[in-house]
């Protein structure tokens, strides 16, 4: 089995807040919202940080999105969430939160008010994943993913949690749009894996923490990414020390990106369409 090459090595260009909860490295730095990482968009991730017990939770107030998919996973503390179109939750380590903005919603994001209340460590990572052309006036969705019900991989060194796709016969729980990977992978010092990804894929590994040597080759360390070339039907790693990523891949989206804020769609024309029908309250109310 020919192995996927690594195509470039990114570095995360200096965490930004968002909001006053998540202090976030922008991973795809200069690649996102572009088709290299299609049918992904973009992917935040915060550090483990710790925080002070505090009345008035930390987070990002209401804000809008339309035209994509937002896909949380938190590692450390707990996020509470609430839509305009009424679903609200919290999700604590190795949850997932899928939520579908389609043809526009509202949202907010928080640090629980009970995890607020007593303090603590919080780590998460926010990944965008594009809809097509077609599904993009979907209606919005929300998909409440527990550790318990996300099947667990295990290997020599490690193991692997299918978020989505499918690894062999494991499936993972989320509803996908379109065909694609999201695992969420857990190496100890020393422990290797070789995972196998359709031939023509495009694949995105990024390090949260650690360093991983590549098909024998290349070391991507913690806050780097791995773009690899799209010809390949595998992925052989070894972690040099106890690491945590992602692997993601799937079925391209080769259609064009317009994005502005918080709207991905396919035109400037549709960016403005969204701004005017989130101005006028279409997008729902909190």
């Amino acid at each position: 089995m020919a192995m996927k090459s690594i195509a470039k090595v990114v570095a995360s260009p200096q965490p930004h807040w968002v909001g006053d909860g998540f202090l976030v490295h922008p991973l795809f730095a200069d690649h996102a919202f572009q088709n290299d990482v299609s049918p992904f968009l973009m992917l935040d991730y915060a550090a483990p940080r710790a925080f002070k017990p505090s009345a008035k939770p930390p987070g990002v107030g209401v804000h809008p999105h339309k035209g994509f998919e937002t896909v949380t996973i938190v590692y450390n503390g707990e996020v509470e969430h609430r839509d305009s179109a009424g679903n609200s939750g919290v999700i604590g380590p190795g949850d997932v939160q899928w939520m579908t903005a389609g043809r526009g919603i509202l949202h907010e994001e928080f640090h629980s008010r009970e995890a607020a209340k007593r303090g603590g460590v919080v780590s998460m990572a926010q990944l965008w994943v594009n809809l097509p052309r077609r599904d993009k006036g979907a209606a919005p969705g929300y998909q409440d993913i527990r550790d318990s019900a996300i099947p667990r991989i295990k290997f020599d060194g490690g193991e692997l949690r299918v978020i989505a796709g499918a690894h062999g016969d494991v499936k993972g729980p989320a509803h996908t749009f379109t065909r694609m990977n999201v695992w969420d992978i857990r190496l100890d010092a020393g422990g290797r894996v070789t995972l196998p990804l359709h031939d023509g894929d495009p694949a995105i590994l990024p390090v949260f923490s650690g360093r991983v040597a590549v098909n024998g080759e290349r070391l991507v360390e913690s806050s780097h990414v791995a773009l690899f070339e799209r010809a390949g039907g595998a992925i052989a790693l070894e972690a040099k020390e106890a690491s945590q990523l992602l692997l993601l891949s799937g079925e391209p989206i080769d259609e064009p990106i317009a994005a502005y804020g918080p709207f991905v769609m396919n035109t400037q024309v549709e960016i403005r369409q969204a701004m005017e029908e989130f101005r006028a309250g279409k997008m729902g109310v909190l």
